[in-house]
């Protein structure tokens, strides 16, 4: 087994930014990306050490800046940095308006920035660090030229990448913020004395991308601020090292995509695809899983394949679903519109079976819309009945390998359908407690807004709204000589409060005090300020009182259209307050067309229950009859 030759001392900085050292940033890193937080910690940490002017110099003890780790042939000053680029272009920038701020030393200064041109000696002036192709030419032109800094006052921030706009911003900050604190010149050339002397970075370095990389990843296990996707880029890309062309056209690719999903959506994209492979819960690092099954599963395929067939697609998909973009020649609005319910299901379980399936049947329009009308209706159903996360991985994880093995999708067994017994109990929830029944009222308030859309005329667009709230209609805590109690005794209220019926939604915060009004100022001055524009209100602004019967009624129009949204069947159930029998009336919805004139060729007592079955509920009473003359009526038995 060969050794790994690895080299690792503290430098001082002045040392750092010598000959001894020119770092490059390989185009497979990710951009600079520290913001004027970390920039302001940087220098406030540097201040602090620094203490005050009573102290010598040559006294304080050394400060430490970090460690940083190179790819760097023995010998040699070329210096590829795998880790380390934030601080080491944080650094080089400080030093930039430190010149600035300092003009008697500026000379100086410059040869931490740059090295010098040396004819004699053969060597040309060049900078210290060379930042990735994309920001190299931007970051010599501003903060590395003697007159860089001068110009930034000239620059659009709006014209610039986001690692471009952090450079001029963390410039600025420190033009502003040593002037401000350090109004000395002489304070200034302290500071700059301290870092230059006793600031040190650890520098590991070793001569291959291998080596360097498991120091990285275990540096990053350590708790340094290093994203998974930093790593992934560094796996992939890094293995396109040979072909400098090749690596720059992915490189500028794979950094495409993370500026169109934006960081926190990049990395989260990787867990989806981890999903995809592994199709089973997270057991280690997001990390470790995706080299575990991605990578090694996709090792016959170079980098290439990996970026152009696996992570674009699905980064497209994932950007589709995330902000409603999918285009298509028809029901595009249908399937974007199921994409923003799916994202108020409160959890992102969902996203990996969803963007396999968009991936897959991306220039199939009507069986994307098939599919995710009763994916919504999944990920709803499972949110209702509080399916734990376990559960939930599961289930998406069978249809992950369903989709993926081409199966039935729409079968009474598929795991994207909804069981009967699973029906019956999300049935069972929403004509229950609907208010205190999830630890977070988004799940309460996506099952309301879920609901208006449904009776809504149009389609609102929630988004537009800075506030949603629910809100009783009949008060939780009613006064006691007030009308509410007038109308519902203490079983009836607790029975309905929490439930459908009574709740509706506002947009604006609620207000304890107009809670407890009577029903009509409730309306006029509380439900109506601002006018309410949400369907579920207005109906109840319609209203001249709130009474138990009208309660009840609501309560089964409402429920009845959360069924025709999900298509969910109920079993046989009785509403003792109403004894009336819920039952399902598809089988005679199916034979009615069989039947040539509807029911009447049945008994007259049995068609009209069969029509009142058809139509509608019927009361128990009415079932028990029916029964009876079911059983006295041969033809009606064999009919059904």
């Amino acid at each position: 087994m060969t050794a790994i030759k690895i080299e690792g001392a503290g430098y001082p900085i002045k040392k750092v930014l010598s000959d001894d050292f020119v770092f490059n940033i390989p185009n497979y890193q990710r951009p600079y990306a520290w913001t004027t937080e970390q920039t302001e910690q940087l220098l406030t940490d540097l201040i602090d050490a620094l203490g005050d002017k009573s102290t010598d110099i040559d006294k304080l003890p050394p400060y430490f800046l970090g460690n940083i780790v190179l790819i760097k042939p023995i010998g040699r000053s070329e210096s590829e940095v795998v880790d380390g680029q934030q601080r080491l272009t944080t650094l080089t920038i400080l030093f930039a308006v430190l010149r600035e701020l300092l003009p008697t030393y500026k000379h100086n200064l410059e040869s931490f920035i740059c090295q010098p041109e040396n004819p004699l000696g053969g060597a040309s002036a060049s900078p210290r660090l060379i930042l990735r192709e994309r920001d190299r030419d931007f970051f010599k032109e501003y903060i590395q030229s003697s007159d860089g800094i001068e110009k930034l006052d000239k620059i659009n921030l709006h014209d610039l990448s986001n690692s471009q706009r952090n450079i001029v911003k963390n410039t600025r900050f420190l033009l502003d913020k040593i002037a401000k604190d350090l109004p000395e010149e002489f304070h200034k050339v302290r500071l700059t004395q301290f870092i230059l002397q006793h600031c040190y970075l650890v520098i590991v370095h070793t001569s291959d991308f291998d080596s360097a990389y498991k120091i990285f990843s275990v540096l990053n296990d350590r708790g340094l601020d290093l994203s998974i996707t930093d790593i992934l880029k560094a796996d992939v890309i890094g293995k396109l090292s040979q072909d400098k062309e090749q690596e720059q056209k992915y490189t500028r690719k794979w950094e495409d995509l993370e500026e169109q999903l934006g960081r926190k959506d990049f990395t989260e994209l990787f867990s989806h695809i981890r999903m995809i492979y592994a199709q089973k819960k997270l057991e280690s690092s997001v990390l470790k899983s995706f080299r575990d099954y991605v990578l090694i599963r996709e090792e016959n395929k170079d980098s290439r394949y990996l970026i152009d067939k696996v992570i674009e697609p699905y980064a497209k998909a994932l950007e589709n679903i995330k902000n409603y973009t999918f285009v298509s020649v028809i029901h595009t609005s249908e399937i974007n519109r199921l994409f923003r319910w799916l994202q108020k299901t409160g959890n992102s379980d969902w996203v990996a079976p969803g963007i396999l399936y968009l991936t897959k049947y991306r220039h199939e329009p009507e069986q994307l819309l098939k599919f995710f009308t009763d994916f919504e209706r999944l990920a709803a159903g499972l949110t209702i009945l509080k399916a734990n996360i376990d559960k939930r991985i599961k289930r998406y994880a069978d249809l992950i390998k369903l989709i993926e093995n081409n199966g039935d999708l729409y079968s009474f067994d598929s795991p994207l359908q909804l069981s009967i017994q699973e029906q019956q109990e999300i049935c069972d929830r929403l004509n229950g407690d609907i208010y205190n029944t999830y630890k977070t009222k988004n799940i309460s308030l996506y099952i309301l807004l879920r609901l208006n859309s449904a009776i809504s005329d149009g389609t609102p667009d929630y988004d537009t709204y800075k506030k949603i709230t629910i809100e009783h209609v009949l008060p939780q805590n009613p006064k006691f000589d007030s009308q509410w109690l007038n109308w519902f005794s203490t079983e009836v209220k607790e029975n309905y409060l929490h439930r459908l019926s009574n709740l509706v939604l506002l947009s604006h915060q609620k207000n304890i005090a107009a809670s407890n009004y009577d029903f009509q100022s409730k309306k006029e001055k509380y439900f109506n300020k601002p006018v309410s524009t949400f369907a579920l209100t207005v109906q109840v602004l319609k209203e001249q009182e709130w009474t138990p019967a009208i309660v009840k009624a609501r309560q089964r129009y409402l429920l009845g259209e959360l069924k025709k949204i999900w298509r969910l069947k109920e079993n046989e159930t009785i509403d003792k307050d109403t004894e009336t029998l819920t039952t399902q009336t598809e089988t005679f919805k199916e034979l009615a067309p069989y039947a040539p004139d509807g029911f009447s060729h049945l008994s007259s007592q049995i068609a009209e229950l069969c029509e009142s079955v058809y139509e509608k509920p019927v009361r128990l009473i009415h079932w028990q009859k029916f029964l009876v003359f079911l059983k006295m009526s041969f033809r009606a038995i064999a009919f059904v």
